[in-house]
């Protein structure tokens, strides 16, 4: 399958449609079915305690398997999460930026299927991993 949308693309694209939120994902890689997604870590996405809020590791997770549908369908703005289950795994580091990695294993005309592993930079273990479905609006 072809890509429509590159890193560039695909970071324009969070910038034109979610500017409340584009500061906080950054597309660093895209190829067929994946991308790769890092959100820098800010005051703003702590808990209680100092480490990433759950809320946060769920956003970055939802907006990491958009952006893998949007990179292989085009920008198809109005697709929207049917699914999400998410596993907390271990804490993550503090003070340094999440990475996702995004993965499509199913896209269809109607839903796209997908799993995230989340790392904290510079750990070889996953902090979480979620499993995701978008809903794909008709043409």
């Amino acid at each position: 399958m072809d890509l429509k949308m590159d890193a560039a693309a695909l970071n324009a694209l969070m910038i034109k449609e979610f500017p409340q939120v584009a500061e906080d994902f950054i597309v660093e890689k895209v190829a067929p079915m994946q991308v790769t997604v890092r959100l820098p870590v800010a005051d703003r996405h702590l808990r209680p305690g100092g480490t990433i809020s759950g809320p946060t590791m769920f956003g970055l997770a939802d907006v990491s398997i958009y952006l893998a549908t949007m990179a292989m369908i085009g920008p198809v703005t109005l697709a929207v999460t049917t699914n999400c289950s998410i596993d907390f795994m271990r804490k993550p580091q503090s003070g340094v930026d999440l990475i996702a990695y995004a993965r499509l294993h199913k896209l269809g005309r109607s839903l796209a299927v997908g799993d995230v592993l989340i790392h904290s930079e510079g750990l070889e273990a996953p902090v979480a991993r979620a499993s995701l479905t978008y809903a794909i609006p008709p043409k």
